[in-house]
This record gives C-alpha cells, structure tokens and sequence, in this order.
C-alpha cells in the first residue's frame, strides 16, 4: 500500500549495452575521465570521474514531444514545464487478453488535464526478449478520445504506444498532434493507486530533439 508523501519510481534504469527498442544500438557508457586519469590534475587526494554517454534518444523510459512526429511540433526544449511536471495523475489499469486497448477503461474517467498512465504489465518483461514481440498498445479510438477529452499527457508501461506492425502510428500521430507528450517503456504502475498522486516527467531541456529519457516519478497524495 502506498502511503501519503511516498515517491514511486517509474523508470527503468539505463545501463551500457541494454536494449530499449529492437535494431536501435545500445548505450555506451564509459569514462571520458577516469579517476586514476583526474590524479594529473588535480591536489593529491583529490579525484573525479567524468562520464561519457553514447545513446540513441528513444533510451531506457523516455519521453515523446510533438517534434518527434512532426516537423511543426514542439520540441523538448519547447516544452512547458507545466505539461510535464506536477500533473494529476490517473491510472487506467488494462490488463486484458486483448493486445489493443480500447475506449472501455475510459468510460466515466475524467483525464481533462491529467497525466494518465496505462498499466497493461508489460513491465514484468523488460530485458528479455518477450518485451519485443506481441506488446499491448493503446488503439486508435482510445488515443482519439484521450486527445479529444483533454489529457495533459499519456504514458504506457509496455514496448510501444503503438502497435509496431501499423506503420501510420496512429496513437503516436493522435496524441503528438493534439501536443500531448508520451511517455513509453514505464514500469512499477502497479505500484500507484488510479489516482491521488502527482507526475513527474522532466527530460533534459535540448533543442532539435523530439525525445530523451526521463525520471519518471509520482509522489503520492
């Protein structure tokens, strides 16, 4: 049971060589500047490590802007901070036999202005190699009535929002065009209640980018 002030981490953690999304490369991660190599230059005693990060942007959990999609949308460094950070919070919880999720777990849900994150499971697969095949993803008439009603943004614990198979992408276009960013590759959403929380999903402020990992988090209300 989570309990009032709780943070709940809803990131998978990026490591070297792990793999986020089929036929895009792995992070590299190493040291630019080791701490035996900082000894030179700086006062004995007195190390640092300088990290270096090689990595596609659709990495670890990450988030979508509008310019991922479209050449007219909002890129990362245009994003407010109030889409992203501080949002109400709503579960919907669609763990059914059906990979596509429809418009049922909406009915009767008010997401006007809230971050709703779809808990499908999915999650439980990370790292191996069933995350990649026969994912759940959020279908056309859902995305339609999630851009329709208002939601401030969509997150999903699973492989992708959209069936890969369906090259248009529809949740992605819906959403992306209606300038609701997706946050994908989530996981512990069993962790959080449907909803009296607040979300957190802030990627690093660069331009020309369309996506960048985040930390994802929620704190309970």
């Amino acid at each position: 049971m989570s309990t009032r002030g709780q943070f709940i981490d809803l990131s998978h953690t990026v490591e070297h060589g792990m793999i986020t999304y089929k036929g895009l490369p792995a992070p590299v991660i190493c040291d630019f500047l080791s701490r035996e190599q900082s000894k030179a230059h700086y006062a004995p005693g007195t190390q640092f490590q300088i990290g270096k990060i090689e990595m596609v942007a659709n990495t670890g959990t990450y988030l979508d802007s509008p310019f991922h999609r479209y050449e007219d949308g909002k890129d990362l460094s245009q994003l407010e901070l109030t889409s992203l950070a501080d949002l109400d919070g709503r579960v919907l919880r669609a763990k059914g036999k059906e990979r596509a999720i429809g418009p049922d777990p909406l009915d009767n849900v008010d997401v006007q202005g809230k971050a709703v994150l779809i808990h499908t499971g999915w999650a439980a697969h990370w790292r191996t190699d069933k995350y990649f095949e026969g994912h759940p993803f959020l279908g056309k008439a859902a995305a339609e009535l999630l851009a329709d009603r208002g939601a401030a943004l969509v997150g999903i614990d699973s492989y992708n929002i959209d069936d890969t198979a369906d090259l248009t992408r529809p949740a992605h276009s819906i959403l992306l065009r209606a300038g609701i960013p997706i946050v994908e590759h989530m996981c512990n959403l069993e962790e959080l209640p449907r909803d009296g929380f607040r979300f957190f999903a802030v990627p690093v402020k660069v331009k020309g980018f369309g996506t960048f990992p985040v930390r994802a988090f929620a704190i309970i209300e």
